[in-house]
Formats: structure tokens, sequence, C-alpha cells
């Protein structure tokens, strides 16, 4: 399965929706859909099934600019939180 991106401009906020696997392969075409998306970004990962270690790093530096990371599975979010611990 590869990663399909979807852009939803809200009134408060711009929704990149993410589903299936985000792996190191699809992280440009991430970030070029982050960066032009008007401000603020928010990343939802409710479809999101796996994720490499590159992928949590991003989702990392996300976080630490402070795009929103919403509905990711608790797998996700530990690892995420272990990464930081490094």
């Amino acid at each position: 399965m590869t990663l399909k991106i979807e852009r939803t401009l809200g009134a408060r906020e711009t929704r990149v929706r993410l589903s299936g696997q985000l792996r190191s392969e699809q992280l440009r075409q991430v970030r070029s859909e982050v960066e032009g998306a008007e401000q603020p970004v928010v990343l939802d990962l409710e479809e999101v099934d796996l994720v490499d270690v590159d992928g949590i790093r991003f989702l990392n530096e996300c976080e630490s600019t402070g795009i929103s990371i919403l509905r990711c599975s608790a797998y996700i979010r530990e690892w995420m939180l272990r990464e930081q611990g490094r």
C-alpha cells in the first residue's frame, strides 16, 4: 500500500490527512504538502497503519515546529515519545 495525502482548508486550519504507510520514500511529498499549506497546519493520521523511523522523526520535527498531530495510533505516539528521548 502507498500513502494517500488529502489537504483540506478549514475555517481555522489546514488539515493534511494521511492514509496508508508513512515511509521515507513519501516524506518529500508530505513535506511539500505541509510547507505549501495555509497556516496553521494539522496532520491527521487516523488512517496511517505503518510508519518507519524516518516517518517518526518527521512527525517529531513537525510537532517541534508547531504542527499538531491528530488521531494517530497509540504505537505511533509511543514511538514518537521514545524517539524524542534519544
